[in-house]
């Protein structure tokens, strides 16, 4: 049974949701990219400021619009513990990797590859400062996370270190050189989860995008020879420990999404372009968390009453009674400013979501 002993308000409700135990509302949040802090600035702080229930305790004027907390999201060239490089071309968006350390096999004898207890992606890992931030949730009443691996810690991780094409003619030839490198990978994976599970989170959240907006990248037979084994490892050591397991990726993941179940994931955070109402009502309503990620690609071009009839429509397509569902829409700078004002009002009424007091 769950446990929601010394947790504030916003935590029962959100774990309510995960377990179906009938939460008092719907758990909804609105994500922006930093590009968009960088285009609008005041005018998207003055729409933050209409909505405390999605963002408590903003006060305007607290904010850098221009600080950047990820660093592949700045100008310029990054190299990672794992040698790929990453190059970014737009302030406060995403860097792509442009060169992969293993695109030659024969590099593999001299590659240096991080260790997990001491190196992150771009530095050192702050197994200290995880601990300290563990603390500060707990001492909140939060629901208490911890998780340092990045977005794209295993599956994308295999393509940004030998490149996208070699890594689906290594899979089509069952090279065995790609069985080493899916090993090292996961090990690394597997020793990070480990330590994180030692501080006793209620949740470990995963990120990566497994899949194109049409279906797997590879056969879902492939997927589950390759990538299957790696999330049985490093997820099920959440799974056997009672902490839950959010996964959020891209793409159409309909045809894994019982095999992601399987392996411990408890929440998933699918597109809802990407996958369809239709099939995430057969496949997940009910049957796992859902996080709903709101249609990206819709709200650029839409007007308000086709805002408010997306998020609606979706809404009364996966609701169940006993939980089960959240709603998060993520924003970027080709967002206009009145449509994030549109998604936040309609998510709040839709969620019926309370004050933070």
């Amino acid at each position: 049974m769950p446990d929601y002993k010394g947790k504030n308000k916003w935590a029962v409700n959100y774990l309510k949701t995960i377990y179906f135990d009938y939460p008092e509302w719907t758990h909804c949040a609105v994500n922006l990219l930093p590009a968009a802090w960088i285009k609008y600035r005041d005018e998207l702080a003055d729409v933050i400021s209409r909505h405390p229930k999605l963002f408590p305790g903003f006060v305007k004027g607290n904010q850098d619009y221009d600080r950047i907390y990820n660093p592949t999201y700045e100008l310029g060239i990054h190299v990672d513990s794992w040698g790929c490089v990453w190059k970014n071309i737009e302030r406060g968006m995403e860097s792509a990797v442009v060169e992969h350390p293993l695109a030659d096999w024969d590099a593999m004898d001299g590659w240096q590859t991080p260790d997990p207890a001491k190196d992150g992606l771009f530095g050192p890992m702050d197994w200290e400062g995880i601990a300290r931030s563990v603390q500060r949730q707990r001492e909140r009443g939060d629901v208490v996370t911890c998780n340092p691996l990045p977005h794209g810690f295993m599956y994308m991780n295999l393509y940004y270190i030998r490149g996208f094409e070699n890594l689906m003619l290594d899979m089509a030839l069952d090279d065995p050189r790609l069985r080493k490198l899916i090993k090292i990978v996961e090990d690394y994976n597997v020793e990070v989860i480990r330590r994180c599970i030692e501080y006793n989170p209620d949740l470990m959240v995963f990120g990566e995008d497994l899949a194109t907006q049409k279906a797997l990248p590879m056969s879902p037979d492939m997927w589950r020879r390759y990538i299957k084994p790696s999330y049985k490892a490093i997820v099920g050591q959440c799974r056997d420990r009672g902490i839950l397991v959010y996964l959020h990726s891209d793409g159409n993941i309909i045809e894994i999404i019982p095999d992601l179940i399987e392996v411990g994931v408890r929440i998933v955070n699918p597109q809802y372009r990407a996958n369809g109402l239709d099939n995430l009502k057969r496949v997940a309503k009910g049957k796992v968390a859902i996080n709903l990620d709101l249609d990206r690609q819709l709200f650029p071009f839409a007007s308000k009453s086709q805002i408010q009839d997306h998020i609606k429509g979706a809404f009364d397509a996966l609701y169940l009674p006993e939980g089960g569902l959240m709603m998060v829409a993520e924003c970027a700078q080709d967002v206009p400013v009145e449509t994030f004002d549109v998604i936040c009002s309609t998510l709040e009424e839709v969620g019926r979501m309370p004050d933070h007091k």
